[in-house]
């Protein structure tokens, strides 16, 4: 070999070397270039479910990754972005985040790639884009098959009956208290299966007791009002038991009116009876408060329709024969006198 193909071949070699050295430092810059990646937790999800997309940005330890307020990702809705801190990578940083996405639409739907910015904290220094995804989106409860499944039945509930025994009780307990109830509505305004027992003694004579003891009770000088008219009200009720043999007591006014009237009282006595229960009820139900004055005068009404309805027994035979006599006329015979008593016995009975 001659000496100048010898500096020939040494030139290309030195050549070669700084084109491999440079290659080498080249390959080394491009490693410090930003770059980004993406990866989706899986890639296949059903139909409205949420899909995580991990990000990795690699960059400078310079620059900063400008994260977008919002992404347009096709046929895939953007839900969330989290993004973490950087943190060291070789010689320069990586920062990473989480995008959420979701899908209404079936098939294979491609999520487009997008931009990010790296800044240095004035100006876009750099732009890296992410690489296009594929994710599979199915229907939920998707029938491999396709064939056209019969319609099933409603399912039968198990039953635990130690569970329905409160039910039960308290459907046999509503039961009775409507039988009760039914009974007891039975018995009320026009019932004829019973009627109340007779006193022992006259019925006005009770009532005119007790509304004396209440008149000399101290319930007017403590101001209880509503007590004073519902034993008022209770004693009137119990004297209509006993004078007319009605279950007062257990009925509401329309109902203990109702009553008088098939019992045969004069519609003016059933009126008057009827003004003095209401007004009794004003206070016992309608929170009403009369001053005392009306209390006391709402005792006195009490007794005028005891006295007023009272029953007084005709008077013995013989006193009725001599009663009589003394009451004919002269021109009128004594069978006009008998009819006239029994008359005068008659309307002495029902008031």
């Amino acid at each position: 070999m001659s000496r100048g193909s010898w500096g020939g071949n040494r030139r290309a070699a030195i050549v070669l070397l700084l084109a491999c050295g440079a290659l080498g430092a080249g390959g080394d810059l491009r490693g410090q270039s930003p770059r980004v990646t993406i990866e989706p937790d899986t890639t296949e999800i059903h139909v409205g479910d949420p899909l995580a997309l991990r990000l990795s940005v690699e960059h400078p330890a310079d620059l900063a990754v400008r994260w977008p307020d919002s992404l347009s990702l096709g046929p895939f809705e953007a839900l969330a972005l989290e993004a973490s801190p950087p943190e060291a990578y070789g010689e320069g940083v990586r920062t990473p985040a989480v995008l959420r996405v979701t899908a209404f639409e079936l098939g294979e739907l491609e999520l487009p790639s997008f931009d990010l910015e790296l800044t240095d904290g004035a100006d876009v220094s750099a732009t890296v884009s992410t690489d296009p995804v594929v994710i599979g989106v199915t229907t939920v409860g998707l029938d491999e098959s396709g064939d056209i499944r019969d319609v099933k039945g409603p399912r039968a509930i198990a039953r635990n009956w130690l569970l329905l025994w409160p039910w039960l009780l308290l459907a046999a307990a509503l039961a009775g208290v409507g039988y009760w109830w039914g009974r007891r509505r039975r018995r009320s305004p026009h019932r004829t299966d019973s009627r109340p027992p007779v006193p022992a003694r006259p019925p006005h004579e009770i009532a005119l007791e007790a509304l004396d003891r209440l008149e000399a009770s101290p319930l007017l000088e403590r101001g209880e009002i509503k007590p004073y008219h519902i034993e008022v009200s209770r004693i009137i009720r119990a004297y209509l038991e006993g004078r007319y043999r009605i279950w007062a007591l257990e009925m509401i006014t329309p109902d203990v009116i109702s009553s008088l009237g098939h019992a045969g009282v004069d519609p003016g006595l059933r009126t008057a009876f009827e003004r003095f229960l209401d007004a009794c009820d004003l206070v016992k139900f309608a929170k009403r408060r009369p001053d005392e004055a009306a209390c006391r005068g709402i005792l006195a009404d009490a007794r005028t329709l005891v006295e007023r309805t009272k029953f007084v027994p005709p008077p013995p035979a013989a006193e009725s024969e001599e009663t009589a006599a003394e009451a004919t006329a002269p021109g009128e015979t004594a069978a006009d006198g008998a009819e006239a008593t029994v008359d005068d016995r008659t309307e002495a009975a029902v008031p």
